[in-house]
């Protein structure tokens, strides 16, 4: 009777575990409810003052999705040092360590096998950062967890799915980043889980924001929480 216990409670334990952790246990932070908002934005106001591209030019407030969005309508006149993502925008003055991003996504390019929407993170300078890339297919550049540390992007996803299928809806995003652990997970719409994971410490602080490899999209309703630096 004692040792029915034991396994009881540990499959109790077990389970409780997953709840709180994330479907395979990897970004304890994944409910990010418990962390402090920082930063939201529904381009409401029409104002692109919160933040800062890589070209300016290629973006702007646009009528959709309800409302007003922010929309990356064309490819940005910027080169990087090294082979990264060309078109980047950037929450402007906010730092943080670990953190929950949450927002709704658009692609507005052509399908192919690498149409993609990207995420920044840890953001410390033009050629150290973290990007998601989320696209059709995957492939060693294309629907993976990127860190460019001052040389090509180079993908460092312990998981990830085949592809992430991009159409003319809006889609629902959450990444998650804890700094201590070095986790990184992706979740895509009311998939529980994660289309993409990876752990790496590298960037344990940065800038956090939005953009392309090198296609166009929009963005809206974006919920920030974490821990500012």
């Amino acid at each position: 009777m004692r040792r029915a216990i034991l396994v009881v409670l540990a499959v109790l334990s077990l389970m409780s575990l997953t709840v709180g952790t994330g479907c395979n246990g990897l970004a304890g932070i994944s409910g990010g409810e418990k962390m402090p908002l920082v930063f939201e934005a529904d381009f409401e106001d029409g104002s692109l003052e919160a933040w800062e591209a890589t070209d300016a030019e290629a973006w702007r407030i646009e009528d959709g999705h309800g409302g007003k969005v922010l929309a990356l309508h064309k490819q940005s006149n910027y080169k990087p040092e090294v082979r990264s993502p060309v078109n980047i925008n950037l929450i402007k003055d906010l730092v943080v360590g670990g953190f929950v991003l949450e927002l709704e996504m658009h692609s507005t390019t052509r399908d192919y096998g690498h149409r993609d929407m990207c995420l920044f993170f840890g953001h410390q300078d033009p050629s150290h950062f973290y990007y998601v890339h989320i696209a059709n297919q995957s492939d060693a550049h294309a629907n993976s967890i990127f860190a460019v540390d001052g040389q090509p992007r180079v993908s460092i996803a312990k998981t990830r799915t085949e592809g992430t299928k991009w159409d003319d809806d809006w889609h629902s995003v959450r990444l998650a980043r804890d700094v201590e652990k070095g986790t990184i997970e992706v979740f895509f719409d009311d998939k529980v889980e994660p289309i993409m994971t990876a752990i790496d410490h590298r960037f344990k602080w940065g800038k956090v924001g939005v953009g392309s490899f090198d296609d166009t999209g929009q963005f809206d309703d974006i919920r920030l929480r974490g821990w500012k630096k």
